[in-house]
């Protein structure tokens, strides 16, 4: 067996498995989460507030320009999702 074949297994020995979570962005995706949901309760209350009349228009327009926001984000980091796991499908084994 060569030098370089006994490195390479080495290596991939030590390298940390890609399956793994991170604690840390298992807690970031947590806080991402929460975030989104709070953001998404915090128009709905303002949505209706405006309705009963107990709203000022601007608190109800900024409310929904930032659910807007969080949407979009969150749909985007869905597309990336899909399209990693499509890329991952179309590798050859």
């Amino acid at each position: 067996m060569d030098i370089k074949a006994i490195s390479a297994a080495q290596k991939y020995s030590a390298a940390k498995p890609a399956v793994l979570a991170d604690e840390n962005s298992s807690s970031l995706i947590q806080g991402m989460a929460s975030d989104f949901a709070q953001v998404l309760a915090k128009s709905e209350t303002a949505a209706k507030d405006a309705m009963i009349g107990d709203a000022d228009p601007h608190a109800l327009v900024q409310a929904l320009a930032q659910t807007e926001l969080v949407v979009e984000t969150a749909v985007a980091v869905r597309n990336k999702v899909v399209e990693a796991y499509q890329e991952i499908l179309r590798m050859p084994v």
